[in-house]
């Protein structure tokens, strides 16, 4: 009995081997083979956006790789798609529009011979270019303004914002160009420090990564709107533990870390170690209570009107100057919240939350140069507009970067910067 189980099992595994066999000499190549396989069969194809998905069987040929698709957009470039033969279906994207287009099909053998065409006329549905580009919508900002979008498709986008103004007497023409694949996104131009009535002339294209680009898109002209850097020699920072509101002030005097770093105008760089530290004594001030979240507080020496604010971060990252540090990363805050104190009702009122994006796909010296220009929020983010008469600003840092924006343990920050106008 035990003689004949081991029998079967030897002739099972011997099954195994020789089919195996089989199917890996289907990838060897065979350069005597100029014998071209048949043509695929179409079952049906679906419409998708900027493109179509195939499906299909096979002809009967035991040296059959791959299905490949082919078209050629306006330009005269080709694009070529290819499915392995395990799948029955093939993707195709890039087409610009809503209009039909024939793909050619083709099955390939091991040998690279491809079999006849099967020309498949299809009408893909709009493309995410397109779509992304008619989601735009350009907003005004402080001496600045954003672009939003949607990208539902999640599909790698250029958009090129182009935009004019007169200053001084000459026209001004600047194009700025982000990439992104995020499905909502939202891009700044920042550091336009022009009047109302100089006006700004926007166009946006949006392309793909096919080379499909759209015409560009007006948004016509926009104000933008004023303000100033508040002036901090008038600024007064409670002791650490003091409370304002209920609200304690945060032990920042850790190790080289001081409160008074914070608002004095000096980043932190390799060499000057210009920051506050908490030392792991947030909420309270007390290190039972646990690292976050913890507040610094501002009196601002006089009532203002706030409309944005400008942090930067520990940086810590060696005497050249050149390594990316501690910036987007490790003790920083990444996640914060806004408030200004009400006389009316005197308490403080919550203006926002804002969260510092990671960058991404940048170099060491790339991440110094973003960490040291400091990350701009607005007050109100989604409609800039100034915050009511106040005399005192609360920033409360939230989560650190660490852990996806989860972790609370955030230690240091280098500079608060805020901007305004005075109140009548």
């Amino acid at each position: 009995m035990k003689t004949i189980y081991l029998g079967f099992i030897y002739c099972l595994v011997s099954l195994c081997i020789i089919s195996a066999c089989k199917e890996k000499d289907r990838f060897k190549p065979n350069s005597d083979d100029t014998q071209a396989p048949g043509k695929i069969t179409l079952k049906s194809y679906e419409a998708l956006y900027g493109g179509a998905r195939f499906f299909y069987s096979f002809p009967d040929d035991e040296d059959l790789m791959s299905v490949e698709a082919i078209y050629t957009n306006k330009n005269g470039k080709k694009f070529t798609f290819a499915a392995s033969y395990f799948v029955d279906s093939l993707d195709v994207y890039g087409l610009p529009d809503t209009e039909e287009y024939t793909i050619q099909l083709y099955a390939v053998d091991r040998a690279g011979n491809k079999s006849e065409p099967l020309n498949v006329k299809v009408r893909p549905l709009e493309p995410a270019f397109s779509r992304v580009a008619n989601s735009m919508v350009v907003k005004p900002g402080f001496s600045s303004f954003f672009i939003d979008w949607s990208n539902e498709l999640k599909q790698n986008i250029n958009v090129y914002v182009d935009f004019s103004f007169n200053q001084n007497g000459e026209t001004r023409s600047i194009t700025s160009v982000f990439s992104s694949n995020l499905e909502k996104d939202r891009r700044f131009i920042n550091d336009l420090v022009l009047s109302p009535s100089e006006k700004v002339d926007v166009k946006i294209r949006v392309e793909d990564i096919y080379g499909n680009i759209t015409e560009p898109i007006s948004k016509g002209q926009i104000s933008l709107y004023e303000d100033i850097k508040i002036p901090k020699q008038s600024w007064i920072l409670p002791n650490p533990n003091d409370s304002v509101g209920g609200v304690p002030m945060v032990f920042g005097n850790g190790l080289e870390g001081r409160n008074r770093y914070v608002i004095d105008d000096i980043i932190d760089r390799g060499d000057n170690l210009n920051f506050m530290h908490t030392s792991g004594r947030g909420k309270t001030g007390r290190s039972a209570d646990g690292n976050m979240p913890w507040n610094f507080i501002i009196d601002l020496g006089g009532y203002y009107e706030l409309s944005r604010i400008v942090t930067v971060q520990r940086h810590s990252g060696g005497l050249a100057n050149i390594s990316r540090g501690q910036y987007y990363r490790n003790e920083n805050v990444g996640v914060y919240n806004m408030y200004i104190w009400d006389d009316a009702t005197n308490s403080w009122e919550f203006v926002s939350q804002s969260k510092i994006e990671v960058p991404l796909g940048l170099s060491e010296l790339e991440f110094v140069k973003k960490g040291e220009a400091g990350d701009m929020a607005y007050m109100y983010p989604d409609e800039p507009a100034y915050t009511k008469k106040t005399r005192w600003f609360r920033y409360e840092a939230v989560k650190s970067f660490n852990g996806n924006y989860t972790l609370e343990d955030a230690n240091c920050l280098s500079e608060i910067t805020l901007y305004g106008r005075k109140s009548n």
